[in-house]
């Protein structure tokens, strides 16, 4: 879908960060269900990890769907409470899935196990990072143009996907050329776990803020 040229074209806005928030949703559980199944045969933790992290983006996209179709009643009272339950419910699944995380990795390094291999972690970051920094940039562009939030939160959470890659593929890089470093795969999903917690936390704490608008995105 094209993205709409004029900024003040509402509707095609709104129908242009739908349409965004399905692809999301179609791609990252392709990738995430990918990610999981290669990381489990290969015993790349990181590489789970990053997968069991797709779903938490389309988690986020399923929010920003509803909340568009949400836009026309202008309900915001009703609207806003349950963002806010459903933003922290988010947050929440991500400070879960990063303890988890990081739980088996400690479990990992002591008794020094390391992936069989990290190619799958190198294709899978390298297709991730192509399509999640086109999702990235069109989410902001279509945040700032219907003054949305949730979606410019939705932009944010997709450049956390970037990042998730960069730490991936460097890891899985890593191990690929010096495989005597056992440790290299455990390291990269705690980072991993790191990131994703931090943003657990940020969201979790912008959820329960007096200020917290949710990115009605309703004008008078």
């Amino acid at each position: 879908m094209q993205r709409p040229g004029n900024a003040s074209n509402r509707p095609s806005w709104v129908k242009y960060a739908q349409w965004l928030a399905g692809f999301t949703i179609g791609f990252n559980l392709l990738e995430g269900l990918a990610a999981m199944g290669f990381g489990w045969a290969d015993g790349s933790l990181s590489l789970f990890g990053f997968g069991a992290d797709s779903f938490i983006e389309v988690g986020s996209a399923l929010l920003i769907l509803w909340r568009l179709r949400m836009e026309a009643a202008c309900q915001a009272p009703a609207a806003l409470a349950r963002e806010r339950r459903a933003t922290r419910a988010i947050g929440w699944m991500l400070l879960a899935l990063a303890l988890a995380t990081a739980a088996a990795v400690l479990l990992q390094l002591r008794r020094h196990g390391h992936p069989g291999t990290t190619v799958p972690g190198l294709v899978v970051s390298v297709l991730s990072t192509s399509f999640m920094v086109f999702l990235w940039i069109e989410k902001a562009r279509a945040g700032k143009a219907l003054d949305s939030r949730a979606v410019q939160a939705d932009a944010a959470c997709s450049l956390a996907c970037v990042q998730l890659s960069a730490v991936l593929f460097a890891g899985s890089l890593v191990f690929l050329l010096a495989p005597g470093l056992w440790w290299v795969d455990g390291a990269a999903a705690l980072a991993i776990a790191g990131c994703i917690g931090r943003e657990g936390l940020a969201t979790v704490l912008a959820a329960g803020k007096p200020d917290f608008d949710g990115g009605c995105g309703c004008h008078p």
